[in-house]
């Protein structure tokens, strides 16, 4: 067990390295960010702070040292350079990163352990994509298999012409076919170093534009009927990659049961109402995880809750979101409110049901 007043190191500066941090204070840790930004919002609120290079192996060897536990906020880190940590130090592992860099190793991945992805296939050229438009056809998504997130290295293919008119990156892809499904959820777990692994109520979700708009615990009644062999996929992945950790899975919900989307070897987005509508958060229990503390009840807190994303200029309502008082708001700090940017989010708790 990691004592607290002990130092984690959390690699990323984001939004999701300043809740975990804030988690760890409450704990009585102090935090140390390594991110190669100039402006760090998890830095804020951290004791120390390293500013360099993904690949700078010798930075990254001090960080560690500096550290009783190194952690991520952020999963599209160069592996490599993780040797830099030694064994043990780093949770999640890198296999966990591994196989969530990489579209297709991780549908494979998930696959092999009995998890439905959407039909998908290998591309590399012309002939590839053409191959796999030929087996799954159309309507489908292409995306890169490394990096792109919240709906970034996508491209909708609704027919020939979408088809005619792109031009491949030059980058390794996966093709995807489209699911027919009813609504999306996730399955978001902890598990700890002594192998026990803990759920928190599975959020649905919707996205616009390719980013999550809300999140909504408890789920609706169909969803609900889905998330069982959900968790049951969610946790042979956990333990396939001995994962230490918060561990977050997507799905799809559809008339033949739920499909996987992807996953995210940290905390997650759509698991923010936690912090105020779980017994325990995600942010809380990753820390417990990772120092090899008794885990917390995951239960929810309160009859239900709705998080919803500022995106943008949506941040600016600040002051008009709080003026109701079920509303709990939550700013990151983040300096410029582009398009499409996560600036905040806030979750309204549902003190009685249907409220």
């Amino acid at each position: 067990m990691i004592e607290p007043g002990a130092t984690i190191g959390i690699l990323g500066g984001g939004q999701l390295g300043r809740m975990q941090a804030i988690a760890a204070a409450q704990l009585g840790y102090k935090c140390h960010i390594y991110a190669p930004d100039s402006h760090s919002v998890a830095a804020e609120v951290s004791a120390f702070h390293t500013r360099a290079a993904w690949e700078d192996s010798d930075a990254l060897a001090r960080f560690a040292a500096s550290c009783e536990v190194v952690t991520l906020e952020f999963e599209n880190i160069p592996v490599a350079p993780l040797a830099s940590i030694p064994d043990g130090k780093l949770a999640p592992g890198t296999r966990a990163l591994e196989v969530a860099q990489d579209r297709l190793n991780e549908k494979n991945f998930v696959a092999a352990l009995g998890g439905r992805p959407a039909p998908f296939a290998s591309v590399e050229s012309a002939p590839d994509f053409a191959a796999a438009l030929e087996e799954i056809g159309t309507p489908g998504i292409l995306k890169t298999r490394r990096d792109g997130y919240d709906g970034k290295g996508q491209w909708r293919i609704m027919g020939p012409g979408d088809v005619q008119a792109l031009t491949l990156p030059g980058q390794p892809l996966v093709y995807e076919g489209f699911v027919t499904f009813f609504a999306e959820f996730s399955v978001i777990l902890v598990r700890g170093r002594d192998g026990t692994i803990r759920f928190w109520d599975s959020a649905e979700n919707v996205h616009e534009h390719g980013i999550l708009a809300r999140s909504s615990v408890p789920a609706s009644p169909p969803v609900l009927e889905q998330v069982p062999e959900a968790r049951r996929l969610a946790g042979a992945v956990a333990e396939a990659l001995d994962y230490v950790g918060v561990l977050s899975l997507e799905f799809f919900a559809t008339a033949e049961g739920p499909v996987f989307n992807e996953m995210a070897p940290r905390v997650h987005n759509s698991g923010h109402w936690s912090i105020e509508a779980a017994l325990s958060s995600q942010f809380e229990n990753h820390i417990r995880a990772i120092c090899g503390l008794p885990l917390g009840d995951t239960r929810l807190a309160v009859p239900g809750a709705e998080m919803r994303n500022l995106v943008g200029k949506q941040a600016l309502a600040g002051p008009s979101i709080l003026a109701d008082p079920a509303n709990h708001l939550h700013l990151y700090g983040k300096d410029e409110a582009r398009e499409g940017r996560k600036m905040g989010h806030v979750t309204r708790l549902l003190l009685e049901t249907g409220r």
